[in-house]
């Protein structure tokens, strides 16, 4: 049926009966080498399109094919999906699948701080140029395009300061001009935010957060818009990029529960937010579904609902404070990722990477990573923080 809704998609997707056999979880499939009864069908294998065919274990097997296959049915209007070892070598690999040296590449001030390194790094060495945009440029990103301009990286939102960009008006922009389009779309997810079918060319996701969800896998794809897979499948090969067949089946697995893992951390980390935004410790709380976020009628446009990754800005103190704040939380732990079932806090300072858009706060920013304990816990393990917070602030 074409008609499902996502949250029947993510139960059923991928679960082809060639790749099931009857069994409800597709199994693990490990292989490196695939033996073939003649060197007539080697050949013939080698000349054909191996998308979804046994040929080298570099390729996939069903258990890569079964998640990949249930990401592109989450995306009205995509290709493929291909399958990667990490969300920083999705980001990595889109991005040398579209740029050569000499071209030029947009990023927003507020992205992924690996992102940021990559583009500085690696793409400055081949010769491609970076430059960052206000992540509220909206259309005004044509003021940044050049005739170098080959592609404009997004992240929407933000993942430390969760400006919410809007994406159909850059899209608008880059379709006109001919400009490749690539969405960093973690926080949302297909779920809450439909990227393909809003244009954007390719669709990123760090598969270790939501579609995991459990914090025991690193795991990244790339969902490509019609005619846009090709050239994203000749770099991921030349590359030798493939995720192993037991983390992809961890992701499927993750995958099932999704739908509802989401909902339920996207309400606790929204009670949460407008708890916090009346204390009067907190000076701003940046989470894209409160009137005050950057972008929000965007959000309110565009998205179906909220995650439940967010940060707010303390009223004055240091980071002495802050640390007191946080080292003192009994249910939110002390760690990088997001989107697994626990919760999380670390400190956060844009101020040191943003370069088009200077980072100016009221106090020290504390991002919140919001997983599946009961909220009232959460709120009253804040709470105690909030109070070491004041009394460390003086």
């Amino acid at each position: 049926m074409s008609d499902k809704k996502d949250a029947t998609k993510v139960v059923t997707g991928g679960r082809r009966p060639e790749w099931t056999q009857g069994i409800v979880n597709p199994p693990v499939w490990r292989a490196s080498t695939i033996v073939y009864d003649s060197i007539a069908e080697m050949r013939a294998r080698n000349a054909a399109d191996t998308h979804h065919k046994l040929y080298y274990g570099r390729r996939g097997t069903p258990t890569q094919w079964s998640l990949a296959d249930a990401l592109t049915e989450l995306e009205p209007g995509a290709e493929a999906t291909l399958l990667y070892p990490s969300g920083v070598a999705a980001v990595t690999t889109a991005l040398l699948a579209v740029l050569s040296p000499g071209d030029e590449l947009l990023v927003p001030d507020s992205a992924y701080e690996p992102t940021r390194g990559f583009s500085n790094g690696m793409l400055k060495r081949m010769g491609i140029t970076t430059r960052f945009y206000d992540p509220m440029a909206g259309a005004g990103i044509a003021a940044y395009c050049t005739d170098r301009t080959r592609a404009i990286f997004l992240e929407s939102p933000g993942s430390l300061t969760f400006e919410v960009q809007d994406i159909p008006a850059i899209v608008a922009v880059a379709k006109a001009r001919g400009i490749t389009t690539l969405l960093d779309n973690t926080w949302a997810t297909p779920l809450l935010l439909p990227a393909i079918a809003m244009g954007v060319d390719y669709s990123i996701l760090a598969c270790t957060k939501y579609i995991v969800g459990h914090s025991d896998v690193m795991l990244g794809s790339v969902t490509a818009a019609e005619g846009q897979y090709a050239r994203l499948r000749a770099a991921t090969y030349q590359l030798g990029q493939i995720a192993s067949p037991d983390d992809a089946w961890l992701g499927s697995r993750g995958l099932r529960t999704m739908a509802l893992r989401l909902k339920e951390q996207g309400a606790t980390a929204l009670r949460i937010a407008q708890w916090l935004k009346a204390r009067p410790e907190v000076a701003r709380v940046l989470h894209p579904a409160l009137p005050d976020c950057p972008g929000h009628a965007l959000f309110v446009r565009d998205f179906k609902g909220s995650s439940g990754l967010f940060s707010f800005v303390l009223n004055g103190g240091d980071d002495a404070a802050r640390t007191a704040l946080i080292d003192g939380l009994e249910h939110f732990a002390i760690g990088y990722s997001w989107g697994g079932y626990e919760s999380l806090a670390i400190p956060a300072d844009p101020e040191r990477i943003r370069t088009e858009t200077p980072w100016r706060a009221e106090g020290p920013l504390v991002r919140l990573q919001i997983g599946l304990e009961d909220p009232d816990d959460l709120i009253a393990d804040l709470e105690a923080g909030l109070a070491r917070f004041t009394a460390a602030r003086g």
